[in-house]
C-alpha cells in the first residue's frame, strides 16, 4: 500500500513504525511544524518527524491543509490510503477524498464513547471499567466515522493516562497494520456505523481541573490524579505551597483509620508510614508519589522525611488555608 501517514506526538510513533516494518510504502509523512520547546525555546521536531527522518521518508509540515498548493503537494504522491493518528490539524474534505481507498484514524477510545481531544483522561476521570482503541473511517464530523475494528483494555485502579496511552498506542498500531493487510487483500474494509445515541465527548482539559478538592471522595480524587499524570498533574497546597500529586489510590478501610475519620477534616493527613494517607470527603487516599515546588518527583517515604511530614498536617485547596 502507498500510504500517507499523518501524525505528530508519541502516540502516533508505534503506528508509523509498525507500518514501515510491515513493508508498506510510506510516500509522505504529514506532521505539525516544529515547535519551540525547552528552556532555550529551540525548535523541536515532533516524535513522528524524528522517526520519519530516521527512515528517509518524505516529511511535509504545513501549518494548514486548506491552501491549494498544500493540497496539490499531497495529491501529487498518489496515495492508496491515508492513516491518521493524533495529527492535530483539521483535514479538509478534498484531502480526505484524495487517497484511492480513503482515510482511516486510530482513536484512543471505544467509540462512540469519548469522541474528541482527551479520551484517555476522560475515561479515567469517569471511572470507566474499560477503554480501548477504535480504527475508524475519517469523515468531516469529529470522530464520527464508521468503525473498522476495536481493541479493549481494562482500566485498573493503578492506571494512569501515561501507561494507558502507551498501551493503547501499541494496540492501535497492531490493529491498523491488520486493517491495511485486509485492505490490500480485499480492496475494502467492513465497517459499522456508530450509534449516535451513545455518543459522549472528551472535551479538552482545563488547567482548573487539576486542583484537588478534598471534599470529594477518595475514588474521585484518585481518578483525577491518575488521569492528570503525566499532564497537567493534579495539585494541592501543603503549608501554603503548591504540591503536585503524581500517584495515589483510594483506600476505604485502612487499618484503624476508619476509627479516626469521624474527627478528621478533609485533607488531613492521618498516617505517613505506608504512603501518605489523607482523609477525604468519603474514604481515604494513599499518596505514593508527589513533588514540592522546584523539587523532584519523590516517593512518599522520601517526601515525608525531607519535609518532616506528620499525622495532623493537612493538604488544602488554597494557599491561605491552614
Amino acid at each position: 500500500m502507498k500510504i500517507i501517514f499523518a501524525g505528530t506526538p508519541d502516540f502516533a510513533v508505534p503506528a508509523l513504525a509498525a507500518l514501515i516494518k510491515a513493508g508498506h510504502e510510506v510516500v509522505m509523512v504529514l506532521t505539525q511544524p516544529d515547535r519551540p520547546a525547552g528552556r532555550g525555546m529551540q525548535l523541536k521536531a515532533s516524535p513522528v518527524k524524528v522517526l520519519a527522518e530516521q527512515h528517509g521518508l518524505q516529511v511535509f509540515q504545513p501549518s494548514h491543509l486548506k491552501p491549494a498548493e498544500v493540497q496539490a503537494q499531497i495529491q501529487a504522491v498518489n496515495a492508496d490510503v491515508m492513516i491518521v493518528a493524533a495529527y492535530g490539524l483539521i483535514i479538509p474534505t478534498p484531502v480526505l477524498e484524495m487517497p484511492k481507498y480513503g482515510c482511516y484514524n486510530i482513536h484512543a477510545s471505544l467509540l462512540p464513547r469519548w469522541r474528541g481531544a482527551a479520551p484517555i483522561h476522560r475515561a479515567i476521570l469517569a471511572g470507566d471499567a474499560v477503554t480501548g482503541v477504535t480504527i475508524m473511517e475519517v469523515v468531516p464530523a469529529l470522530d464520527a466515522g464508521a468503525m473498522i475494528s476495536k481493541g479493549v483494555v481494562p482500566i485498573k485502579e493503578t492506571d494512569t493516562t501515561k501507561n494507558l496511552h502507551d498501551a493503547l498506542a501499541n494496540i492501535g498500531a497492531e490493529l491498523m497494520v491488520d486493517a491495511m493487510r485486509q485492505l490490500a487483500a480485499n480492496g475494502k474494509l467492513a465497517s459499522e456505523p456508530q450509534d449516535e445515541s451513545l455518543v459522549t465527548y472528551a472535551h479538552k482539559l482545563e488547567k482548573a481541573e487539576a486542583a484537588i478538592d478534598w471534599q470529594q471522595s477518595a475514588q474521585e480524587i484518585s481518578r483525577q490524579i491518575r488521569a492528570f499524570n503525566p499532564f497537567p498533574v493534579a495539585q494541592t497546597y501543603l503549608r501554603s505551597e503548591v504540591c503536585r500529586i503524581w500517584m495515589a489510590t483510594a483506600c476505604f478501610t485502612d487499618g484503624n483509620l476508619t476509627m479516626q475519620k469521624s474527627g478528621a477534616n478533609a485533607g488531613e493527613i492521618l498516617d505517613v508510614h505506608d504512603g501518605i494517607v489523607v482523609a477525604c470527603g468519603e474514604g481515604f487516599l494513599r499518596i505514593t508519589e508527589l513533588q514540592a515546588p522546584g523539587g523532584r518527583r519523590l516517593d512518599a517515604q522520601t517526601f515525608v522525611q525531607g519535609h518532616h511530614l506528620k499525622s495532623g498536617d493537612a493538604f488544602s485547596a488554597s494557599a491561605g488555608t491552614p
